[in-house]
This record gives structure tokens, sequence and C-alpha cells, in this order.
């Protein structure tokens, strides 16, 4: 009777969770801006001055379908922007590219500087985000790992004239960088999974990064669950995603830890993520299964150490648990 009335506690505040975290992942992949990466070389920002022609050689001749890469240093600079094979490691995904000259204003003059950031938010909804859905043929999940976002020349071809802007997909990693991937996005999973063994954070405003499991966390994972391959047909509910991943999770708890005593001794409980209709028809079908420990409040407490070793839970030790009777085997 404590077991199922403690799986009925804890899937209520799992739930209140994974909305938390629905809603913060939906910003979190958009956060990252072209200051930096969409630079090609360049810092990204620009200022008004000095001679000018809208005659002059685009910075890259990426186009739709092409792929882009480029190097960063560890002071944050970039080198060796150029297009690459789509199918080997990449940083970005051209969708569409535009003429900001062509754009029904003088906002992209000769003399006028570069977008800022906000700006380029607004650019992104204006021009990217049309094109990037229709190359993509509507496999996005705006909730996934991938994110839309344009790359602006480099500081120096912007104060030539430059005004080519490249709308297109990136997988951002935690500290906004894009990451390298490889394939096509149409081709991949677009789900935020982590690997099992891996701890995430949760920060207040409910976004997420993954960071060493001897630091604080919220969560450590125990597996990455591919539903598609348990729901080969249709999108799956919520609710039949939660009667499967309750008993597939509890066991991926028991196998990480060793057994069904050492979860119990733990006082961790399982937890799981799930997807949404629009998420499944986007691309996203793998799920996180993984550890936390809910706190009085309806969120995380605070974990520090990896559940397989010595860890703490609000920078206590697990307290000591009762003795019970071991589970019967099926």
């Amino acid at each position: 009777m404590t077991r199922h009335n403690s799986w009925r506690s804890s899937t209520a505040v799992r739930s209140a969770l994974v909305a938390a975290l629905v809603a913060g992942s939906g910003i979190g992949g958009y956060s990252y801006q072209t200051e930096q990466a969409t630079s090609g070389g360049g810092n990204g920002t620009s200022t008004s001055g000095g001679e000018t022609t809208l005659q002059a050689a685009p910075f890259t001749t990426a186009d739709t379908g092409n792929c882009l890469t480029w190097d960063i240093a560890e002071d944050g600079t970039f080198t060796n922007f150029g297009q690459t094979d789509c199918a080997g490691e990449h940083r970005y995904e051209v969708a569409s590219r535009e003429n900001l000259a062509a754009y029904p204003s003088s906002e992209f003059g000769p003399k006028a500087p570069a977008p800022d950031i906000t700006r380029q938010a607004q650019l992104r909804e204006e021009l990217c985000k049309g094109p990037t859905m229709e190359y993509l043929k509507g496999q996005f999940d705006p909730l996934g790992r991938y994110s839309i976002a344009p790359i602006l020349p480099p500081a120096e071809a912007w104060n030539a004239g430059d005004r080519t802007m490249l709308c297109g997909v990136q997988v951002a990693g935690d500290n906004g960088i894009p990451m390298k991937t490889s394939g096509r996005a149409t081709e991949q999973d677009q789900s935020r999974a982590h690997a099992a063994g891996t701890c995430v954070l949760v920060d207040a405003s409910g976004s997420t990064r993954t960071v060493d499991c001897a630091q604080d966390h919220s969560f450590e994972v125990t597996k990455e669950v591919n539903l598609k391959e348990h729901f080969p047909e249709g999108v799956p509910t919520v609710e039949d995603q939660d009667k499967f991943l309750q008993q597939e999770c509890t066991v991926a708890a028991q196998s990480f830890l060793g057994g069904d005593e050492a979860l119990y001794n733990s006082t961790l409980q399982p937890f799981w993520t799930t997807i949404n209709t629009n998420s499944w028809i986007g691309g996203s079908h793998t799920v996180n299964c993984a550890l936390f420990k809910p706190n009085r409040a309806g969120s995380f407490s605070v974990l520090a150490g990896s559940a397989k070793g010595p860890f703490t839970i609000d920078g206590a030790a697990p307290p000591p648990q009762p003795t019970r009777n071991p589970l019967r085997q099926p």
C-alpha cells in the first residue's frame, strides 16, 4: 500500500514538473542568437560608418540545403567558416537565403548598423520561420533540440554592404553555442534527450542544463527510451506513455542503481518525460527515464553526487530506511 501511494504522489509531482520543463524548453532553444556564432569568423556586431556599397560580394555562397561549420576557440572567436557535407559534422543547416537590401524600408541601407539581438529575433519570426518550416516540410518540433536562427555577415562584410542573411536550423548547447551534429534535421530524432548517467539542473525559470554530477542538480538520467519502438503506429497519448514508462523507468532505475533494494534505500523516485502530439509529429520520439527527489514545495530537491555513489539530498545523506520484506519475484 505504501509503495502504491508513493507512486501516485510521485506521478502527480512528476506531472507538474514536466509541465514546468515543457514551458521552459519552449524558449531554451532560442535563447542564443547570432551575436557570436553567426559571424562567420567575425564578432557578429557592427557599427555604421566608412565607405559602403551594396554591390559587395556576399560573405558566403551557401544556399538552401547546404550545411555550414566553423571552429570555435577557447576565447570564443570563430574561424574556418565554410560549407561542408551535411552527412558529416556541421553546426548549421541552411533553409533559405534572404537579401535584406530588398527589405521594403531603409532599415538596412548602405550606412545602417547591423541589427541587434532583439531585431534578429524579430527577423527570425518575420523572414526565417516560414521558409524554414517549408524547407523542413513541417517536420520541426519547437520544443525539440533544433532551433531556427538567422546568420548575418561578419562585421567587415556588413560594413562593406553585404546584406545577405541565411535562415536555418542549429542545435544549441547549454552555453548557447551551436553544437556539431551529423545528418539533415529531418532525418534526426529531434528530442531533447540525454544519455544515461547525465545529470541535469533545472533553474528557477524552468530552463535546463547538463552539469557534472558532483555539482548541484535536479535529476540524473537512467535511460533513453525511443517510444517509436513501442508505439510504431499513430501518436500515443500521454496516458499511454505514462502507463508504459512507469514500468520501463522503474526497471531502468533498479538496473542503474543495482537492484530494487538499492532504489528503496536511495529514497529517490523514478521520473520520466513524455511527448505531446505536436512534438511527436514534429519528429521527437525519445524520452528520458531519470531519478529525482520531490520536495515539499512540489519541485526538485537539490541532489549532489551521482545516485550510484555517495550523494546528498538538499545537503544531507539519504536517511536510513526501515527494513522491509524483499519484493516477490514474478
